[in-house]
């Protein structure tokens, strides 16, 4: 696909969830046919097919199958830049973020995240440990580590008052794909006293690895979410794959 048609792709799917997220379309309500949003957007028809075909599996509408398709009963699809950025996606659901920043500096890379940001174990790696908060209640604890030529740009920056991806994107740096893992984890006696829990309560664990479009490496992150803030939802529709893998642990 040309770059205008992947650009047109995007502009119209974006369109259709904010009509949905904005509940200017309601559950059954049909979504606009192919020539009006042709029309609308000057399109031809494939970059329109596309977008809606995103949002089928996404779970936002129905499979069509001859017809048009309809608003499903449950908005659950995520913006893109709130899958990785926590004030994105604390800001899209009616929250004020908060942090409060407890480490940023240079740290020596752990072998895991080495091996992600393709250094070599020991060598030099931005780390950030923040606390989050959600209306001022502290929700989570961001433990983030940038590969030098990325985390430069934040060295500076005041991490309690704005957010890290969105000064990074302002520099230039690209969030382009994310492979996010889900676990459970308990809290250790740091954590529990950021949180104001006990130690050992347990926590969602989300860790996230992130690269730009050409697969270089930006960010490698875990966040670790209090267990009774977090609810995980989806919704799919037959004929179209599951953005979700569950995988089961031997022993």
């Amino acid at each position: 696909m040309s770059l205008r048609g992947s650009q047109q792709h995007s502009k119209i799917a974006d369109y259709l969830r904010g009509l949905i997220r904005s509940k200017k379309l309601s559950p059954g309500d049909f979504l606009p046919s192919e020539a009006e949003l042709c029309e609308q957007f000057s399109s031809s028809r494939g970059p329109v097919r596309q977008a809606v075909a995103a949002l089928r599996s996404e779970g936002l509408i129905s499979s069509g199958r001859g017809r048009r398709s309809v608003v499903l009963g449950r908005f659950t699809s995520e913006s893109f830049d709130s899958i990785f950025s926590v004030t994105h996606w604390l800001r899209e659901r009616g929250f004020e973020p908060g942090a409060k920043t407890l480490w940023l500096a240079r740290c020596p890379a752990t072998e895991q995240v080495a091996n992600f940001l393709q250094v070599a174990a020991g060598d030099p790696v931005i780390f950030v440990h923040r606390v989050r908060s959600a209306n001022g209640f502290p929700i989570s604890i961001e433990r983030m580590y940038f590969p030098l030529d990325v985390g430069s740009h934040i060295l500076n920056f005041d991490a309690d008052n704005g957010s890290i991806h969105d000064h990074l994107g302002a520099q230039g740096v690209e969030f382009d794909n994310v492979n996010r893992e889900l676990s459970l984890a308990s809290a250790s006696e740091e954590d529990a006293r950021s949180l104001k829990i006990e130690p050992g309560t347990p926590l969602w664990r989300l860790h996230l690895d992130i690269s730009d479009h050409s697969g270089h490496p930006v960010e490698c992150t875990e966040i670790l979410y209090l267990g009774d803030r977090l609810t995980l939802g989806m919704t799919s529709v037959r004929g179209t794959t599951s953005p979700l893998e569950v995988k089961l642990s031997e022993g």
